[in-house]
């Protein structure tokens, strides 16, 4: 695949690879996406802008030049944006390939950080040499300040111009707590959010702090993703259950939004509103409660979002899909193309004993549909 190295979140030209429960594989406009959600859906995406979340600055204890890219926090809340989590790159910026970007100095607690007009003092170093936990000394509201001034979106050297920060912010952004942008909803906006109301479904949002993608170190690279906090609206899960309950399918506009629905979803599906922190790595043996089909980005093999997607389908259809998008120039990363991935049909018949098992028979949820229906009867047989 290619990588995407134009700042345009809603190419025109913007393809969408369906892989639906079986399988099969097709090719549509990314624009044609809400001709594959039906009457009874729920389509739900993460409403997150995105942080200028890059900070140039001096480590002071050494003099040397740093770039301090927030990675994490414990909560939302704007009034909390005095610690984070962060990744320290050393002397240079987006334009060299992080995996060649020099280190930095070590890190040790007390030490302090000049990020600009921003004071932040290292209050431990987590499992990573270049893995700290900062604190900012300076007031809230100079924080926000010093962000929006001095701090620039974080980005990766296939995008050769510098990005604006609202390159990265998705038609539906609210709060600022991303640190990197929730870019499958670049595919969103009010007209499609119509069309899919239109269609009978309906559309929900949540909040999820999306981290970083890669830091250019495997051993560092290995540790993500990171804990995320997310907040669900208790209005979202009314919604997701009143789809459920009517066979619908939750459709997830991001990993992010999977992350998220999935560390609040019960045994049986429904999902617990409020306040969360997603902490589990999301991947094959991972057995799916509440979401149904994922539309993402196209990703690596070996990154967390490929493996978050190892738990809709095995890996025999993902490398069918890589080289399925291989031979007709997907473009990847946050400006490419875009993926539909449904849950396997193996899978969801386990996922429906799993809740059979716990003694929910009387919910027939979209994976019992596939139980009621016989693997021949359906004229969209290999189809999405």
């Amino acid at each position: 695949m290619i990588p995407a190295g134009t700042a345009t979140p809603r190419p025109r030209d913007a393809r969408l690879l369906v892989i639906d429960e079986r399988g099969a594989m097709t090719h549509l406009a990314r624009a044609d996406f809400q001709m594959l959600v039906r009457e009874g859906d729920i389509v739900v995406a993460n409403d997150a802008a995105t942080l200028p979340a890059s900070l140039a600055g001096v480590h002071m204890r050494t003099g040397s030049s740093v770039e301090v890219r927030l990675a994490g926090r414990d909560s939302l809340l704007p009034r909390d944006a005095t610690r984070f989590t962060a990744v320290v790159f050393g002397a240079g910026d987006f334009r060299t390939p992080t995996e060649h970007r020099p280190h930095p100095p070590r890190m040790h607690p007390g030490d302090e950080l000049r990020l600009g007009p921003l004071r932040a003092i290292v209050v431990a170093v987590l499992a990573h040499p270049r893995l700290i936990e900062v604190r900012f000394e300076n007031p809230v509201a100079a924080i926000w300040e010093g962000l929006a001034r001095h701090g620039r979106p974080i980005q990766y050297a296939y995008v050769p111009e510098p990005l604006a920060i609202w390159d990265t912010w998705t038609r539906i952004a609210g709060l600022p707590v991303a640190f990197e942008a929730p870019s499958a909803g670049f595919m969103l906006d009010w007209t499609v959010i119509s069309a899919l109301r239109a269609r009978g479904a309906a559309f929900a949002t949540l909040t999820h702090a999306a981290g970083i993608s890669s830091t250019g170190d495997a051993e560092l690279d290995r540790l993500l993703p990171l804990d995320e906090p997310y907040d669900i609206p208790a209005s979202t899960a009314a919604l997701i259950e009143a789809s459920r309950d009517r066979g619908g399918r939750v459709i997830a506009v991001g990993t992010t939004v999977v992350r998220a629905l999935e560390h609040a979803a019960r045994a049986d599906g429904t999902v617990r509103p409020g306040a969360g922190t997603a902490t589990e790595r999301i991947g094959p043996r991972t057995r799916l409660r509440c979401v149904d089909a994922v539309v993402s980005g196209t990703h690596e093999p070996g990154t967390s979002h490929y493996d978050l997607l190892r738990a809709f389908q095995d890996d025999e259809v993902l490398r069918r899909m890589e080289r399925e998008a291989d031979a007709h120039g997907y473009r990847t990363h946050e400006f490419g193309d875009s993926v539909w991935l449904a849950h396997s049909r193996s899978s969801a018949l386990i996922r429906v004993l799993m809740i059979r098992g716990r003694g929910c028979e009387g919910r027939r949820t979209p994976s019992r549909r596939l139980l009621d229906r016989s693997d021949g009867a359906s004229a969209n047989a290999g189809r999405p």
